[in-house]
């Protein structure tokens, strides 16, 4: 038998490392990946704020064009009852107590069936509803809207 060769320390040579630039393709691959969820996240999140922005811009335009505080109430009224289609076919046939409920369904406490909300019954036929009667209501009406719009 032969014994195994003996080569001096001075004959290995290391491997020449290898360099960091240009990436792999896979790299490339991952990096195009990333950039492309990246911009499909910011278009999404753009598109869903200028929809909030026009949906909220419909909401305050129909009210300014009411000139008395129960023209604006039949305002809010007439747009609820347009979101509420989104929730249900005939949610907007409802009317009194049944409608202020519907506007309550998934809210944490009753608002509208005991609340500011309670003027969606008959405020628009009142003339003796206030301006502050009504801005309490606009605002969550505004929010009921905006919330049934943005589900769709």
């Amino acid at each position: 038998m032969n014994p195994p060769l003996k080569l001096p320390h001075e004959a290995l040579h290391s491997a020449i490392a290898p360099s960091w630039w240009p990436p792999a393709p896979g790299w490339w691959l991952v990096v195009a990946a990333v950039v492309i969820v990246i911009v499909m996240v910011a278009w999404w999140r753009v598109a869903a704020r200028r929809r909030r922005a026009a949906i909220l811009r419909l909401f305050d335009e129909v009210l300014v064009r009411a000139q008395t505080p129960s023209q604006e109430i039949a305002a809010m009224s007439e747009l609820l009852r347009r979101a509420a289609r989104r929730k249900g076919p005939s949610a907007d046939t409802l009317d009194g107590e049944a409608w202020l409920r519907f506007l309550d369904a998934g809210m944490p406490q009753p608002i509208f069936s005991a609340g500011a909300g309670g003027l969606l019954r008959d405020g628009a036929f009142r003339a003796d509803i206030t301006r502050h009667e009504s801005d309490a209501l606009r605002g969550i009406a505004r929010q009921r809207y905006l919330l049934w719009m943005q589900d769709a």
